[in-house]
């Protein structure tokens, strides 16, 4: 099921349409007030992680979305933009598997996104 804020629909989206993979959302909303989501993303290469991060930009842009910071993408291996109440992080997949960000906030509620996500 969606989630009820634009923002993470609309990025997940994105991410999708752009060939990521292992799309997760988790609801941080409670738990820090750092933000309310998390959408955590893989890409298959440092270009794919950067034309993911690209068009989530696009996307966010037509919707009137306010980036307020965008990290890491001249290296493409983990990007992070952050939207206020909505942070994306795009991974290849050495870096995910590292940091493994869903194992750190393991207490917040994944969200089902799987009807926004397009089956191949």
């Amino acid at each position: 099921m969606s989630c009820e804020n634009n923002y993470v629909n609309t990025v997940v989206k994105a991410i999708d349409k752009k060939k990521g993979r292992d799309i997760q959302v988790l609801d941080l909303s409670g738990l820090t007030t750092l933000t309310n989501y998390f959408v955590i993303a893989t890409g298959g290469s440092n270009k794919n992680v950067q034309a993911i991060c690209d068009f989530v930009e696009e996307e966010m842009q037509k919707i009137g979305a306010k980036m307020w910071t965008k990290e890491g993408y001249d290296n493409g291996e983990w990007i992070l933009l952050n939207y206020d109440d909505v942070m994306v992080h795009i991974f290849q997949e050495e870096p995910r598997e590292f940091y493994k960000l869903e194992h750190i906030w393991k207490d917040a509620p994944d969200i089902d996104v799987s009807d926004l996500i397009e089956e191949d």
